[in-house]
């Protein structure tokens, strides 16, 4: 029998980024708690990582601020390491929501990490996000780059930063590790698991796979005039994959030091919204039908990250290709409706 590596508690484990996470800490010899009040993720997520597994999972439908809950995981429990996933992460939200936004992802952190901190757990590692750098920070950015959100959704994940240092700052038994994604994208390589938004997707790469499967005209282009290779936008896009072993390498780096960390988490390549939508073409077999719009308000020319921080503390970069990313999604998105169908009966 193969002795565990230890056991971490995941909030929002059942979410995209989550999801994907725990899949790969359990392959690789650690076991998972998740607690997810089911808000922006669905429960039939964790039937497919148990079948992915072969393996059941331990879950808690609560909220990160659940005292009840939390105590009797805390007391029955021994976890050696928590990573929050728990937010709400729509931009547009924020702007619509800014109140719900801050009472979920500051308000609520706070409450969790005073449970975390009455039962001495005092490691975690921290979803944050590209949104906290200003939009003055040349590309590639790297982690010492200024700071400076220019939405809701980025100022609740910079404070969200700020308490965490705060913390280790005054209290030595802290330590953290403070991940900033720039643009998740795919999906598990069994397209079981996925990105699914409800309503209208916020990300580009979703946006386009509903034009893909027809259940959207059109993909609205905002902005052709940028000083790229294209005149359209350029961000770093990331597999999810990646992205999850880049918490797994941060994990072992906690584990095995007493130091915090704050990096970037991305490929260090920029990627087009046309080379993108070429890209998801050739992955699908299908054209992708857009619209150029203007330039919305506060969009930037190109967004990409310096992952070498990464790179030289954790020995991690991002292996997969924007292909590899167009087709996992593409695969995902194609066979979801046979999943919910199957599902639902």
């Amino acid at each position: 029998m193969t002795t565990s590596k230890g056991t971490i508690l995941l909030t929002g484990g059942l979410g995209y980024i989550g999801s994907h996470t725990a899949i790969t800490l359990i392959e690789n010899g650690y076991e998972v708690v998740i607690v997810d009040n089911l808000s922006n993720s669905s429960l039939s997520t964790l039937g497919r990582i148990e079948k992915i597994l072969s393996k059941k999972i331990t879950f808690f439908k609560s909220s990160i601020d659940d005292k009840k809950t939390l105590d009797n995981i805390f007391t029955n429990i021994e976890i050696d390491a928590v990573i929050h996933f728990s937010a709400f992460k729509s931009v547009t939200e924020s702007v619509q929501n800014p109140l719900e936004y801050y009472k979920n992802n500051v308000s609520n952190f706070i409450d969790f990490l005073k449970i975390c901190d009455e039962h001495g757990m005092n490691r975690i590692i921290y979803s944050s996000s590209a949104t906290v750098y200003s939009p003055n920070a040349s590309s590639p950015i790297t982690e010492d780059a200024a700071t400076g959100p220019v939405n809701p959704y980025g100022n609740t994940k910079l404070c969200g930063e700020m308490i965490l240092r705060d913390l280790c700052s005054e209290q030595s038994n802290w330590q953290v590790g403070i991940l900033r994604y720039f643009n998740p994208a795919g999906a598990h390589e069994s397209a079981l698991i996925g990105e699914s938004p409800r309503g209208t997707p916020n990300n580009l790469m979703p946006y386009i796979a509903d034009v893909a499967i027809g259940k959207r005209n059109h993909l609205n282009i905002y902005g052709d005039d940028y000083p790229t290779v294209d005149g359209t936008g350029v961000r770093d896009y990331i597999h999810v994959m990646d992205l999850a072993e880049g918490h797994l390498a941060t994990l072992e780096y906690l584990l095995h030091t007493k130091e915090s960390v704050t990096l970037n988490l991305g490929t260090g390549t920029g990627t087009s919204v046309l080379q993108l939508v070429k890209t998801y073409e050739n992955a699908s077999g299908y054209k992708i039908p857009y619209h150029m719009t203007d330039r919305r308000p506060g969009d930037i020319a190109a967004c990409y990250a310096d992952p070498e921080r990464a790179k030289r503390l954790l020995g991690w970069k991002a292996k997969r290709s924007i292909h590899d990313m167009c087709l996992s999604s593409w695969k995902w998105i194609s066979q979801k409706t046979e999943y919910q169908r199957s599902e639902s009966e």
